[in-house]
């Protein structure tokens, strides 16, 4: 199930490096956006060139291509910190206090083996497409403009590794709610149930109405 969750805050050092990580993460989100943005923009620019003039933008798939892991992957930590990925809530949607608490942090330490695993091959994509002694450092680049891949292929690790922070930052939240048997720890999403999901659901869209 996906839906934002609310995250607690308090005056905590867990609480201080949940805060401070979330504005690095609202700016690779922010990134993210704006390079949906310009993927629009350069649509349009391709279209009329080629309805106008019969000559489309040069190298438009491969800015597409360029502009990819941006989209794919630059929201990521964003979406992990408000609790909007999809997942199955129908077992730990039933728990409660410590049995919940317990099921996160384990979840939580899998997904971060994962990505630890991700972060160490999407990096060694990067340096096999590096070459500093070749015409900008790359040894692979698009199809038709020739631009360089390797610094859209480092955007994997790096918003990877922003997402490992996060979910280290949550493993500490799941386990300190666990050792203290906490009802709303700081710095996790907290699990909302179907009913409160649906209220504030109707809430935001009432909002919109009026």
């Amino acid at each position: 199930m996906a839906g934002s969750s609310p995250v607690l805050e308090d005056g905590s050092l867990l609480s201080r490096l949940d805060r401070g990580l979330f504005k690095a993460e609202q700016v690779f989100a922010l990134m993210s956006g704006i390079a949906v943005f310009l993927l629009m923009v350069l649509a349009v620019i391709s279209v009329s060139g080629r309805n106008a003039f019969n000559r489309p933008m040069p190298g438009y798939v491969d800015w597409i291509e360029f502009a990819m892991p941006l989209i794919a992957f630059m929201g990521i930590a964003y979406t992990q910190r408000s609790g909007g990925h999809i997942r199955m809530d129908i077992l730990v949607g039933k728990l409660k206090g410590r049995p919940l608490w317990a099921a996160e942090f384990v979840t939580t330490a899998v997904t971060l083996l994962l990505i630890v695993l991700l972060i160490w091959g999407s990096w060694a994509h990067v340096m096999r497409s590096l070459d500093f002694g070749a015409p900008l450092w790359s040894r692979d680049s698009s199809i038709d403009i020739k631009l360089p891949l390797w610094p859209a292929k480092l955007l994997a690790p790096v918003a990877f590794s922003i997402l490992a922070a996060r979910l280290s930052l949550q493993l500490w939240g799941y386990g300190r709610a666990f050792a203290r048997n906490l009802v709303n720890p700081v710095a996790v999403p907290i699990t909302l149930s179907a009913a409160e999901q649906a209220a504030e659901e109707a809430a935001h869209v009432s909002g919109l109405d009026a």
